[in-house]
């Protein structure tokens, strides 16, 4: 073969490599740009592909999101995690839900959840999207033991942990991560952060934050080994007092009148909640 063919073939070869590797590269970012206005608004303050990034999520992957709820992350991760990933919803038990809600029509919807969810997941992306599934935590099923690659806990822990004592809701949750994880599998956690100085009994989840100390000590407990954090979702605007709950911010406004023009902007200017991002590996 002449010299300058080959040297052709090298070079186009090389070309079209660079392009798949920085198209391959760039899938997340497309993906994110294709979402909804109303979802983009809130990038600035979840961060999607830095905090998918930091937790390691990659194509392929099999992950457990947990309270998933109208899919926010999940209309994400179900198009990056492709055809070859598997994307397994993880709702509470309906003895947490009975803590957190008194409506019935809600509380009967949650008996079928798995099979709920996992329809209309399928529904959200259908063309390449991850496989899906569906439990509840503390009910793992046998053949979802040990297949997990990672974990995610996104802004899910707070209600878990209240009112039943000592957090047993949240411990069952965390086993649940354990006994779906492979080892070195990942646990990736983003928590409403209550300071240190809070006192304890106004951070038990109730008002939807948590202190740092508390998770890392009951994810260690569990076995989990802390192996990095990320301040990308901390926002050291958001300073509540005791008084406070996390859903008074945006978008919620919880307790601000519609018509509070001046409380409302002033809840704006301080942004969502400040956020622990953390990650841990089961060894």
């Amino acid at each position: 073969m002449p010299r300058l063919l080959i040297r052709l073939i090298t070079i186009l070869t090389a070309l079209w490599t660079a392009t798949f590797v920085s198209a391959a590269n760039n899938d997340l970012a497309e993906i994110l740009a294709a979402q909804p206005d109303d979802v983009q608004a809130r990038f600035a303050y979840r961060h999607p592909q830095g905090t998918l990034e930091f937790f390691g999520i990659e194509p392929g992957m099999t992950v457990v999101e947990v309270l998933p709820g109208r899919g926010w992350y999940t209309k994400i991760l179900l198009p990056y995690l492709g055809s070859g990933g598997k994307l397994i919803g993880a709702d509470y038990p309906i003895e947490a839900w009975n803590s957190v809600y008194s409506n019935e029509e809600f509380l009967e919807s949650r008996k079928t959840w798995p099979l709920d969810w996992s329809a209309e997941a399928r529904e959200w992306f259908e063309d390449g999207g991850a496989e899906v599934d569906a439990f509840i935590l503390g009910s793992l099923p046998d053949s979802l033991q040990g297949s997990a690659d990672a974990f995610l806990f996104i802004r899910a822990m707070h209600n878990l942990n209240h009112p039943e004592p000592e957090g047993s809701h949240l411990k069952a949750a965390i086993q649940s991560a354990w006994d779906a994880l492979k080892p070195g599998g990942i646990v990736g956690i983003v928590q409403h952060h209550a300071r240190d100085e809070m006192s304890d009994e106004w951070a038990n989840g109730s008002n939807g934050y948590l202190k740092r100390g508390y998770v890392v000590g009951l994810m260690e407990e569990a076995g989990f080994e802390l192996v990095g954090e990320s301040d990308i979702n901390a926002n050291k605007h958001d300073r509540p007092s005791e008084s406070d709950i996390v859903w008074r911010l945006p978008p919620n406004f919880a307790g601000t009148e519609r018509d509070d023009v001046e409380a409302r902007e002033a809840l704006q200017a301080i942004g969502e909640s400040n956020r622990m991002t953390l990650k841990f590996v089961k060894p």
